[in-house]
């Protein structure tokens, strides 16, 4: 019986030691509240940051787009060696006559090209673009929504460890109290010494526990400073559990507000719009072209018309240039086919997409209330353990009842003040997850 007595003891002191050591050596915590918490995930977060410099790019894909509309206007230039000119007068294989001719040629000039008319593809394509910087908005807001539930959940599981551990450092220092009143009634004769060794053992188990919650803070911790582009060693201290009710609508209106928000709806939404933009474009290709044009040049020597002239000279065209593509009637047939099967395509997973919005709605409610339920449940349950706690205790120290019974009682009261804050935790949780769902997060 005395070995395993030390051996708990033992572990006991270890433990404490352990605690009191990491105590010393833990900085100073930073207090932040969800809200501070959320400023900076957003400015830090990589995957927001992704999202944003994609909608930048978006943003120059407009205005790459609208420049299409300003003329094409090249300056060229050439300059060349020019040989002999060989006449074979008497056939390919005799010996030609030579006809000297100027060996020095160059030109240069420019020219430009404005489209008056493609078909309408270069407002298609500008409105393409609109749409897809459209949906790397709406993908940067769903981004961030997902950064901030998140976050939240990482904020929420270190305050619920916080909560658990001051909750069971009242209850170790409460098994103190009781143990010295359990070895008092050993001295006095009354009881057993195995009701003392259990009351020890339970102590030590909680005191394991402790170390276990401490590890679940540092953990919860560590993952919420890589989402806020903090160091590993800054300490978060968040804000106390609110006693304050969320509120709650009704499944109709949370579902009226997700058509209305969600933000993977408006990106589904979107994607039909490109689509059905992409097929106007290829249907555009079975089109007239018209634009205007001109060029100018100067070139040396004058060999285009006759009289030639050894000298510079000047040539400039300006008109009017039209072109109908005949072989776009057989080449376009199937490339229309595959953009209508595509868009018919997009608007069943715009379908589906309304459909998993639906369900996530609806699964965020239910178990919303669910959590509120729960807190109801466990506010009664404390009512209910500690009344049973305190009858016990008195049967116990009067001698009309076992330490079993006892120890029992403290471990039910501890387990329905975890389930209180548990339940409360989790209903924060759906509550921002029921947010997410309707795009307000």
């Amino acid at each position: 019986m005395y070995s395993y007595k030390k051996h708990y003891a033992l572990i006991s002191l270890s433990i404490l030691l352990s605690s009191a050591t990491f105590a010393q050596k833990e900085p100073s915590a930073s207090h932040l509240s969800l809200a501070e918490i959320w400023n900076k995930a957003e400015a830090n977060s990589k995957a927001v940051r992704m999202q944003s410099l994609k909608l930048n790019e978006s943003e120059e894909a407009i205005k790459d787009a609208k420049a299409e509309r300003l003329p094409d206007i090249e300056a060229e230039g050439e300059y060349a060696r020019v040989s002999n000119m060989p006449i074979y007068s008497n056939g390919l294989f005799h010996t030609p006559s030579q006809f000297e001719v100027v060996h020095t040629a160059y030109s240069f000039g420019g020219n430009a090209y404005l489209n008056l008319y493609n078909g309408n593809k270069t407002s298609l394509k500008i409105r393409e673009e609109k749409e897809k910087r459209n949906i790397s908005a709406e993908q940067l807001n769903l981004t961030t929504s997902e950064i901030k539930l998140k976050s939240a959940a990482y904020y929420l599981d270190l305050q619920r460890s916080k909560i658990f551990k001051d909750l069971l450092l009242k209850d170790i220092s409460d098994q103190e109290k009781q143990l010295d009143e359990i070895r008092q009634l050993l001295k006095n004769g009354v009881i057993l010494k195995s009701d003392v060794l259990r009351a020890e053992l339970k102590l030590s188990r909680q005191k394991m526990s402790l170390l276990q919650i401490d590890n679940d803070i540092n953990i919860a911790n560590q993952k919420l400073t890589i989402l806020i582009g903090e160091e590993d060693s800054f300490k978060i201290l968040p804000d106390s559990l609110s006693s304050s009710g969320l509120d709650i609508k009704t499944y109709p209106e949370y579902l009226d507000e997700a058509v209305a928000h969600s933000y993977e709806l408006k990106i589904s939404e979107k994607e039909v719009e490109l689509n059905k933009l992409e097929l106007k474009k290829v249907k555009a290709n079975v089109s007239f072209k018209v634009g205007l044009f001109a060029n100018y040049a100067y070139s040396y020597p004058q060999i285009q018309f006759y009289p030639y002239s050894i000298a510079m000279y000047g040539l400039g065209l300006s008109g009017i240039k039209a072109s109908f593509p005949i072989s776009a009637f057989y080449h376009n047939k199937h490339k229309t086919k595959v953009a209508e099967l595509a868009f018919k395509r997009q608007e069943v997973e715009y379908e589906a997409t309304a459909d998993k919005v639906r369900q996530e709605v609806n699964e965020a409610y239910l178990r919303y209330k669910e959590a509120i339920t729960r807190i109801d449940v466990a506010k009664q349950n404390i009512k209910q353990a500690t009344e049973n706690l305190r009858i016990v205790n008195n049967t116990y120290f009067n001698q009309l009842s076992l330490l079993t019974d006892l120890l029992d009682a403290d471990t039910q009261l501890l387990q329905t003040r975890f389930d209180l804050a548990a339940s409360q935790i989790a209903a924060q949780l759906q509550y921002f997850q029921l947010q997410k769902a309707i795009g307000n997060l």
